[in-house]
């Protein structure tokens, strides 16, 4: 989602000051400080070096620029689409600087492109200021508040420990503070390696220009770049006949302000979103009725498909029922729709009118003390200019192909645009934003790239975690039974594990789906301890088109949460004739 750069720059001075760039390839970084120093800022990337007073914005010598050379007939493609101008004010323009904007941006720099990123909000976009940011905060807390809750768990580990509370407002406040901490490095990082912060909100105007300005229409600034990226992301999806105060029915923007702790809150939808606040809410209890005894906060789930957790394999989804769900104050409503849903007003409750999904007859009516609607996100791409390129979007979606080149209503790749993140629809997720963007900026500077979906880990931040790649088990059985394979399945335990057991959280599993006659990896699943840090061994060697054969020969530290993964693999039994690369090509998702 576009947002306002905290910084202040002055969109006159900015056009009139912005200096032309003939379009080249520098592998060199556009000045030469002392040895560089990759830094992490919660998983979002931030280039830092020493003596950040000495860089400077100006290009490098042109003697230490050189064009990339075509070698194949796919680069040459890539390159020749579409004729440009000779000049241009920047290589690279980005609009919208949220997780994906950031993360081409900080790559483009790298590839000595000149960049420039538009942002009409605030920098960081959903993730940082309204999504996976805030929310691990307020996660965070109640993880801890859970822990110190469970007596049983307390004992076990010889710890006894008087009644915990919490102050709201000091939760609210610790989410609102990592937010700005987050923001504020990814504008400096942006600001130190010379990146062009322009303040407004971005528009197509044709080839190769870009308008900035007010959103209320107003003529603004325009630049002109070699290469545009729409990095606009989304904002949530509310369905017809829900209406949404932001007081007593509201979404995760909403929520993760933590104005009120409601007593009775439904929760619409139990995807990621839904899930990760059940997880805050039942934590969060309303009240102590004594100094021991808590009052935990009622949560109802209400889900339009048979299933909770639909989109988990399915085998998670029935395991993290039974710990997620059922011993914790939740009920739950599934096959139904919400078709209207009406805020609290002159004491009345909220009011959820519910029908049956097949027959769409009324099922039920509920009354509770909010509403929070997860019900997924919608893009967020009105205003864009799009048609001044002729693109039709889908449902809001801006349609792209497997190199995230923008399509125009024939099909064709529109040359020199692009499309990353959330305003796709391909995989709606921060950091998979941002994997798309590093790999569009690998093609404008002359590599052909395209990434594999499949490999992009997906994880939800409930106690305990849930993490997930490539194909559930369902999904690759459909795929073997298409292209002709068998499917083997293989699980190990936490329970099992040196180090779960230690910290008595050996709750948990995790789950390989792979093919017994070549070793490769189709699907990796886990429920547990840290379960979204261990994805990645599996993320990995998915996208490196490592084989389970070759795994099983790493070496893990013991005793570590990592041999829950080590386990896993050696428990795989692949055919001893099993030789060659991986069969499957990188899908195009």
């Amino acid at each position: 989602m576009q947002s306002s750069a905290a910084l202040s720059l002055s969109q006159s001075a900015a056009a009139s000051t912005i200096p032309k760039s003939n379009y080249t390839v520098n592998h060199s970084l556009p000045f030469s400080p002392s040895k560089p120093i990759n830094l992490r800022f919660c998983g979002l990337r931030r280039e830092a070096f020493s003596g950040f007073s000495s860089l400077s914005r100006s290009r490098p010598p042109q003697s230490k620029i050189r064009s990339h050379k075509i070698n194949s007939p796919i680069l040459a493609s890539l390159s020749d689409n579409g004729s440009a101008p000779k000049s241009f004010d920047y290589d690279l323009v980005i609009i919208g600087a949220g997780v994906g904007g950031h993360g081409a941006a900080l790559h483009a720099v790298e590839k000595g492109l000149k960049t420039a990123i538009i942002e009409g909000d605030v920098i960081g976009g959903t993730c940082v200021n309204r999504g996976c940011v805030p929310s691990k905060a307020l996660l965070a807390v109640s993880g801890r508040m859970r822990e110190l809750q469970n007596e049983h768990h307390m004992k076990a580990l010889g710890l006894q420990v008087a009644a915990a509370g919490y102050d709201r407002q000091g939760v609210a406040d610790h989410a609102n503070n990592l937010a700005t901490k987050i923001r504020n490095n990814l504008t400096n990082s942006m600001k130190a390696l010379g990146v062009d912060i322009l303040t407004g909100v971005g528009s197509i105007l044709g080839p190769h220009k870009v308008q900035y300005g007010k959103r209320d229409g107003s003529p603004g600034n325009i630049v002109t770049a070699k290469d545009i990226i729409i990095a606009t992301g989304s904002v949530p999806f509310v369905p017809k006949g829900i209406e949404v105060d932001g007081k007593t029915v509201i979404t995760s923007d909403h929520a993760l302000k933590l104005e009120t702790v409601p007593d009775w809150i439904a929760i619409v939808g139990s995807g990621y979103i839904g899930l990760e606040f059940s997880d805050v809410y039942t934590a969060l209890g309303s009240e102590i009725i004594d100094v021991i005894d808590w009052v935990y906060l009622q949560v109802t789930f209400i889900e339009a498909l048979d299933q909770l957790m639909p989109g988990f394999d399915p085998e998670i989804g029935k395991l993290a029922q039974r710990v997620l769900i059922n011993p914790r104050k939740i009920d739950y409503h599934t096959g139904v729709f919400a078709t209207k849903i009406t805020p609290a007003k002159n004491g009345k409750p909220v009011t959820i009118e519910l029908i049956d999904a097949k027959t769409k007859e009324p099922k039920d009516t509920l009354e509770v003390d909010a509403a929070l609607i997860a019900t997924g996100r919608a893009p967020f791409t009105d205003g864009l200019g799009l048609d001044s390129v002729h693109v039709e979007r889908n449902r809001g979606f801006v349609p792209v192909d497997e190199r995230m080149r923008v399509l125009d209503f024939k099909g064709d790749p529109v040359p020199h645009l692009y499309c990353i993140g959330d305003a796709n629809g391909k995989m709606m997720l921060a950091h998979a934003a941002s994997a798309q963007g590093i790999s569009v900026v690998e093609q404008i500077t002359g590599r052909d790239h395209v990434l594999n979906h499949l490999s992009i880990p997906a994880a939800c931040f409930t106690h305990p975690e849930i993490s997930m790649v490539g194909l559930t088990e369902p999904q690759a059985r459909e795929k073997a039974d298409k292209e002709g394979f068998e499917v083997s399945v293989a699980k190990t335990s936490f329970k099992a594990n040196t180090k779960a057991l230690a910290e008595n959280e050996g709750e948990g599993i995790a789950k390989l789906i792979y093919r017994p006659d070549n070793g490769e990896i189709l699907g990796v699943h886990i429920f547990g301890l840290h379960a979204a840090d261990l994805i990645h061994e599996a993320s990995n060697a998915i996208a490196l088109g490592t084989r389970i054969q070759d795994i099983k020969l790493a070496v893990h530290a013991h005793p570590t949460l990592s041999e829950v993964i080590d386990e896993l693999f050696k428990s795989a039994k692949v055919k001893a004739n099993a030789s060659g690369p991986v069969a499957s090509e990188p899908v195009a998702v």
